[in-house]
């Protein structure tokens, strides 16, 4: 069954490190090294080393590259300067969500926008489509020739100032250089974002310096408590943080508005695909809205479960989990604007069987101290 599934560069070295390999998306992943909550709690008080190598890249370059890119996105890339990365949503003409995608802004006609695994040769489609407006942008696929790996954690930064002379202190939250060494091995883009809700760095090289790239940083941060870290307890950090993951809290279906990710949607910059639905959604109203859930009762709230106030399905689970660093069962999910407020209860219909759960502010965890922008 492997054989038939996509491999990072860093297959072989999940293998060495004991990595429980699986079906990601159709990707050949490790899900944990040792155990979930193991990685998890690394991740919360050291640090975790993941492949996220199966993630895209798509290059859009030229004259026309921003506008392009304003097009396609709901956020506003106008003031994004050399060295800024933006979050943004994708989304159809009907408002729903084609991926949600980071953007790096690398010179004024040069980005570079990382994709969901799942979602690369549709969004290059998308992306290419659209460029047939902008004659003097030019979009490619580098996905097969980059690697990434994403060091997670608090004790990140001084595991990554072993191994380079680049000043790491100084690189912002969700920002960006080029052109740094690492270990020995030339990393294309060093940057500070991160999905697990701890501070973090992604390392992005040739495919075939990743191996090399993983062994420096295992290296330098053993004594540090880096540990390799897997699928699962990536799911764990990002819930607990309340980030979205696409093809549960968000897809084609579902709107950046329901999703609560206002903030990166410029209704004023000019227009984009999927404007006019999410204008009228605004003025109208949304219908559902993503909440954050607590059990109160026994049980885990899975993907899929409806989701109930008195006898009647008002709503359903996107994700859930054991949340290692709050002990407790926690979810996200969609319900009506009206029942998603803190202190809600609503009920999740677990196997037939109807369990209590409370709505509470989202995200679950924040880390204490926060990177400066």
């Amino acid at each position: 069954m492997m054989g038939d599934l996509k491999k990072t560069p860093l297959y072989e070295i999940h293998l060495k490190y004991g990595g429980r390999i699986i079906d990601f998306a159709g990707w050949a992943l490790p899900v944990q090294f040792t155990s979930i909550i193991q990685e998890h709690r690394a991740v919360r008080t050291a640090a975790g080393l993941f492949d996220v190598s199966d993630m895209g890249e798509i290059e859009v370059t030229g004259p026309d590259a921003r506008s392009l890119l304003q097009r396609a996105l709901t956020a506003d890339l106008a003031r994004a300067v050399p060295g800024r990365v933006v979050y943004s949503p994708m989304c159809n003409h009907q408002g729903g969500v084609v991926d949600d995608v980071l953007v790096y802004c690398l010179a004024d006609d040069r980005f570079l926008a990382v994709v969901n695994a799942a979602n690369i040769e549709k969004d290059y489609r998308w992306l290419a489509d659209l460029a047939g407006e902008f004659p003097a942008a030019h979009v490619r696929n580098l996905s097969d020739d980059i690697g990434e790996l994403a060091l997670q954690g608090p004790r990140s930064a001084e595991i990554l100032r072993r191994l380079t002379e680049a000043n790491v202190d100084a690189l912002g939250y969700y920002r960006a250089v080029e052109n740094v060494d690492v270990g020995g091995v030339g990393c294309s883009i060093v940057s500070r974002t991160g999905y697990t809700g701890e501070d973090g760095f992604e390392l992005y090289c040739r495919s075939a310096d990743a191996p090399a790239l993983w062994e420096a940083l295992m290296s330098a941060g053993k004594e540090l408590g880096l540990v390799p870290a897997g699928l699962g307890c990536r799911d764990t950090l990002r819930l607990e943080a309340g980030m979205p993951l696409y093809g549960q809290e968000l897809d084609d279906r579902r709107t950046p508005l329901e999703a609560g990710l206002d903030r990166f949607v410029a209704l004023d910059k000019g227009p984009f695909v999927g404007r006019e639905a999410l204008a009228r959604q605004r003025a109208e109203g949304i219908r559902l809205a993503l909440a954050g859930l607590e059990m109160v009762d026994r049980g885990v709230p899975r993907t899929g479960y409806a989701l109930l106030s008195g006898a009647s399905e008002v709503g359903y689970v996107t994700s859930g989990s054991y949340a290692p660093t709050l002990d407790r069962h926690i979810g996200m999910g969609y319900l009506p604007p009206e029942l998603a407020r803190p202190g809600t209860e609503v009920g999740v219909n677990i196997r037939e069987r109807v369990a209590k759960a409370v709505v509470v502010e989202l995200p679950f965890y924040r880390r204490k101290k926060e990177v400066k922008p």
